[in-house]
């Protein structure tokens, strides 16, 4: 339930964003996919980027991301899932990325979020601090 619960707010917000270490200067851009694949929270990229650089070198990052009044912020470490399966599921779920990306193209590369901690916040409410 609260993989779910965090995984319907990044999916109602569509836009996140996703920081990442580069050498001693954060780096910060929008994301737009995450999926759940056996009980886990997945997101996407291309190894070509330098994000895919920047994960690999610091697997450490924040999600941030904002909907209704409410905003999200998650800390945890990104693990790379070299599976065929990963990457297909990720990629059925935004087939509107089949245009760049495909499953078996060497490129896509999907991650699943470990020993992670969002806290969903407002200015209304108490924090709700959710570990997954």
């Amino acid at each position: 339930m609260n993989v779910k619960r965090v995984y319907d707010f990044l999916k109602k917000a569509e836009t996140y964003y996703l920081a990442t270490v580069d050498g001693d200067q954060p780096r910060v851009r929008p994301f737009g996919t995450v999926n759940e694949f056996e009980g886990k929270l997945y997101i996407q990229t291309g190894k070509i980027k330098p994000v895919s650089r920047q994960i690999a070198a610091n697997p450490k990052v924040e999600i941030c991301a904002f909907r209704d009044g409410e905003w999200i912020r998650i800390a945890c470490e990104l693990c790379e899932d070299d599976r065929v399966e990963a990457r297909k599921s990720m990629l059925d779920a935004y087939p509107n990325l089949r245009k760049m990306y495909d499953e078996n193209d060497g490129n896509t590369q999907v991650f699943y979020m470990k020993n992670a901690v969002a806290t969903i916040s407002s200015f209304t409410s108490a924090p709700v601090v959710i570990k997954f």
